[in-house]
Protein backbone atom coordinates (compact mmCIF):
# COMPACT_ATOMS: atom_id res chain seq x y z
CA UNK A 1 0.00 0.00 0.00
CA UNK A 2 1.18 3.49 -0.85
CA UNK A 3 2.67 5.33 2.12
CA UNK A 4 1.32 8.87 2.07
CA UNK A 5 4.12 10.81 3.69
CA UNK A 6 2.18 14.06 3.30
CA UNK A 7 0.03 12.81 6.20
CA UNK A 8 3.05 12.12 8.40
CA UNK A 9 4.75 15.39 7.53
CA UNK A 10 2.86 17.87 5.30
CA UNK A 11 5.83 20.26 5.53
CA UNK A 12 8.24 17.90 3.73
CA UNK A 13 9.09 19.26 0.29
CA UNK A 14 11.48 16.62 -1.11
CA UNK A 15 11.58 12.83 -0.94
CA UNK A 16 13.76 10.05 -2.32
CA UNK A 17 11.61 7.03 -3.14
CA UNK A 18 11.04 4.39 -5.84
CA UNK A 19 8.73 3.90 -8.81
CA UNK A 20 6.16 1.27 -7.85
CA UNK A 21 4.50 0.78 -11.24
CA UNK A 22 4.46 2.24 -14.75
CA UNK A 23 1.52 2.24 -17.16
CA UNK A 24 2.40 4.34 -20.19
CA UNK A 25 2.68 7.95 -19.11
CA UNK A 26 1.27 7.16 -15.65
CA UNK A 27 3.47 6.14 -12.74
CA UNK A 28 2.87 5.30 -9.10
CA UNK A 29 5.30 5.56 -6.21
CA UNK A 30 6.13 3.37 -3.22
CA UNK A 31 5.69 6.43 -0.99
CA UNK A 32 4.81 10.03 -1.76
CA UNK A 33 4.72 13.61 -0.54
CA UNK A 34 2.75 14.68 -3.63
CA UNK A 35 -0.93 15.27 -2.75
CA UNK A 36 -3.58 14.51 -5.39
CA UNK A 37 -6.92 16.32 -5.65
CA UNK A 38 -9.17 15.16 -2.82
CA UNK A 39 -11.85 16.66 -0.62
CA UNK A 40 -11.89 19.80 -2.73
CA UNK A 41 -8.18 20.51 -2.21
CA UNK A 42 -6.28 20.88 -5.49
CA UNK A 43 -3.29 18.69 -6.30
CA UNK A 44 0.25 19.75 -5.58
CA UNK A 45 2.49 20.78 -8.43
CA UNK A 46 6.05 19.57 -8.69
CA UNK A 47 8.41 17.06 -10.26
CA UNK A 48 9.10 13.33 -10.16
CA UNK A 49 12.51 12.24 -11.41
CA UNK A 50 13.12 15.76 -12.68
CA UNK A 51 9.98 15.73 -14.85
CA UNK A 52 6.88 17.86 -14.29
CA UNK A 53 3.78 16.13 -12.95
CA UNK A 54 1.02 16.98 -15.41
CA UNK A 55 -1.81 15.38 -13.43
CA UNK A 56 -2.30 13.53 -10.14
CA UNK A 57 -5.37 11.44 -9.36
CA UNK A 58 -6.37 9.07 -6.60
CA UNK A 59 -7.12 5.48 -7.60
CA UNK A 60 -8.41 3.28 -4.79
CA UNK A 61 -5.67 3.60 -2.14
CA UNK A 62 -3.05 4.65 -4.66
CA UNK A 63 -2.15 7.89 -6.45
CA UNK A 64 -1.37 7.91 -10.18
CA UNK A 65 0.89 10.62 -11.61
CA UNK A 66 0.88 11.58 -15.29
CA UNK A 67 4.33 12.50 -16.61
CA UNK A 68 5.56 13.47 -20.09
CA UNK A 69 5.20 10.44 -22.36
CA UNK A 70 8.97 10.09 -22.87
CA UNK A 71 9.70 9.87 -19.13
CA UNK A 72 11.65 6.58 -19.45
CA UNK A 73 11.04 5.51 -15.86
CA UNK A 74 10.68 1.83 -14.92
CA UNK A 75 9.29 0.02 -11.90
CA UNK A 76 11.78 -0.20 -9.04
CA UNK A 77 13.79 2.78 -10.21
CA UNK A 78 14.84 5.27 -7.51
CA UNK A 79 13.47 8.78 -8.05
CA UNK A 80 13.57 12.15 -6.36
CA UNK A 81 10.23 13.88 -5.74
CA UNK A 82 9.87 17.64 -5.26
CA UNK A 83 6.76 19.71 -4.62
CA UNK A 84 6.14 23.41 -5.12
CA UNK A 85 6.22 24.41 -1.46
CA UNK A 86 4.81 27.95 -1.75
CA UNK A 87 1.77 26.49 -3.55
CA UNK A 88 1.37 23.62 -1.05
CA UNK A 89 1.62 25.94 1.94
CA UNK A 90 -0.91 28.37 0.51
CA UNK A 91 -3.30 25.49 -0.18
CA UNK A 92 -2.83 24.27 3.39
CA UNK A 93 -3.58 27.72 4.78
CA UNK A 94 -6.66 28.24 2.62
CA UNK A 95 -7.84 24.69 3.30
CA UNK A 96 -7.76 25.22 7.03
CA UNK A 97 -9.28 28.68 6.80
CA UNK A 98 -12.20 27.08 4.93
CA UNK A 99 -12.43 24.29 7.52
CA UNK A 100 -12.72 26.81 10.34
CA UNK A 101 -15.39 28.81 8.49
CA UNK A 102 -17.30 25.62 7.67
CA UNK A 103 -17.40 24.53 11.30
CA UNK A 104 -18.57 27.99 12.37
CA UNK A 105 -21.36 27.85 9.77
CA UNK A 106 -22.44 24.45 11.11
CA UNK A 107 -22.44 25.81 14.66
CA UNK A 108 -24.60 28.77 13.62
CA UNK A 109 -27.05 27.13 11.20
CA UNK A 110 -27.24 23.62 12.63
CA UNK A 111 -28.24 21.15 9.91
CA UNK A 112 -27.26 23.28 6.92
CA UNK A 113 -26.15 21.17 3.93
CA UNK A 114 -22.75 21.70 2.35
CA UNK A 115 -23.10 20.97 -1.36
CA UNK A 116 -19.59 21.74 -2.60
CA UNK A 117 -16.12 23.02 -1.81
CA UNK A 118 -12.93 23.85 -3.66
CA UNK A 119 -9.49 24.89 -2.40
CA UNK A 120 -7.35 26.68 -4.98
CA UNK A 121 -4.19 28.74 -4.65
CA UNK A 122 -5.94 32.11 -4.87
CA UNK A 123 -9.01 31.38 -2.73
CA UNK A 124 -11.24 28.73 -1.21
CA UNK A 125 -14.98 28.39 -1.59
CA UNK A 126 -17.74 26.54 0.24
CA UNK A 127 -21.23 26.07 -1.20
CA UNK A 128 -24.38 25.52 0.84
CA UNK A 129 -28.03 24.73 0.25
CA UNK A 130 -29.63 27.75 1.89
CA UNK A 131 -32.83 29.62 1.12
CA UNK A 132 -31.61 33.00 2.41
CA UNK A 133 -28.62 35.23 1.80
CA UNK A 134 -25.65 34.36 3.96
CA UNK A 135 -24.23 37.88 3.58
CA UNK A 136 -25.65 39.25 6.88
CA UNK A 137 -23.70 36.59 8.76
CA UNK A 138 -20.31 37.11 7.11
CA UNK A 139 -19.01 39.76 9.50
CA UNK A 140 -19.69 37.55 12.50
CA UNK A 141 -18.22 34.47 10.81
CA UNK A 142 -15.13 36.43 9.80
CA UNK A 143 -14.69 37.84 13.30
CA UNK A 144 -15.03 34.43 14.96
CA UNK A 145 -12.73 32.75 12.44
CA UNK A 146 -10.02 35.38 12.87
CA UNK A 147 -10.26 35.05 16.66
CA UNK A 148 -9.51 31.33 16.36
CA UNK A 149 -6.65 32.03 13.96
CA UNK A 150 -5.20 34.79 16.15
CA UNK A 151 -5.31 32.50 19.20
CA UNK A 152 -2.69 30.33 17.44
CA UNK A 153 -4.26 27.10 18.69
CA UNK A 154 -2.69 23.69 18.21
CA UNK A 155 -4.14 21.55 15.41
CA UNK A 156 -3.99 17.80 15.93
CA UNK A 157 -4.18 15.59 12.84
CA UNK A 158 -4.21 11.80 13.08
CA UNK A 159 -5.87 8.55 12.03
CA UNK A 160 -9.30 7.63 13.29
CA UNK A 161 -9.05 4.31 11.39
CA UNK A 162 -5.56 3.42 10.18
CA UNK A 163 -6.60 0.36 8.14
CA UNK A 164 -9.24 2.35 6.26
CA UNK A 165 -7.02 5.43 5.88
CA UNK A 166 -9.50 7.66 7.69
CA UNK A 167 -8.09 10.77 9.30
CA UNK A 168 -9.32 13.78 11.26
CA UNK A 169 -8.18 17.15 12.52
CA UNK A 170 -8.99 18.54 15.95
CA UNK A 171 -8.76 21.80 17.84
CA UNK A 172 -9.39 21.33 21.55
CA UNK A 173 -12.58 23.07 22.59
CA UNK A 174 -13.61 23.81 19.01
CA UNK A 175 -14.19 20.63 17.05
CA UNK A 176 -13.03 17.32 15.62
CA UNK A 177 -13.60 16.82 11.90
CA UNK A 178 -12.98 13.89 9.50
CA UNK A 179 -10.56 15.06 6.79
CA UNK A 180 -7.76 13.51 4.74
CA UNK A 181 -6.13 16.73 3.55
CA UNK A 182 -2.80 18.30 4.48
CA UNK A 183 -3.07 20.25 7.71
CA UNK A 184 -1.21 23.00 9.51
CA UNK A 185 0.25 22.60 12.99
CA UNK A 186 -1.30 25.77 14.43
CA UNK A 187 -4.20 28.03 13.52
CA UNK A 188 -1.96 31.10 13.52
CA UNK A 189 -0.29 29.88 10.33
CA UNK A 190 -3.48 30.67 8.40
CA UNK A 191 -2.98 34.42 8.75
CA UNK A 192 -5.84 36.91 8.47
CA UNK A 193 -8.82 35.99 6.32
CA UNK A 194 -11.71 37.79 4.66
CA UNK A 195 -15.02 36.38 3.43
CA UNK A 196 -17.20 37.22 0.44
CA UNK A 197 -20.69 36.02 -0.46
CA UNK A 198 -21.52 34.92 -4.00
CA UNK A 199 -24.99 34.11 -5.27
CA UNK A 200 -24.81 30.92 -7.34
CA UNK A 201 -28.53 30.36 -7.90
CA UNK A 202 -31.82 29.90 -6.10
CA UNK A 203 -31.48 28.11 -2.79
CA UNK A 204 -27.69 28.08 -3.01
CA UNK A 205 -25.12 30.26 -1.26
CA UNK A 206 -21.35 30.43 -1.66
CA UNK A 207 -18.77 31.75 0.79
CA UNK A 208 -15.42 32.65 -0.75
CA UNK A 209 -12.44 32.65 1.61
CA UNK A 210 -9.35 34.80 1.03
CA UNK A 211 -6.06 35.09 2.91
CA UNK A 212 -5.30 38.73 3.67
CA UNK A 213 -1.67 38.43 4.84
Amino acid sequence: MLRKVFWDNPYLTELDTHIADVDGDRVSLSETIFFAFSGGQESDSGRIGGMPVMNAVTHDDDILYTLPSAHGLVAGQPVHVEIDWPRRYRLMRLHFAAEIVLELVYKHFGNIERIGAHIAEEKARIDFALGESIKPYLDGLSRDANEIIDADLQITSAFSDTAAGRRYWKIAGFGEVPCGGTHLKRTGEVGGISLKRKNIGGGKERIEVFITD
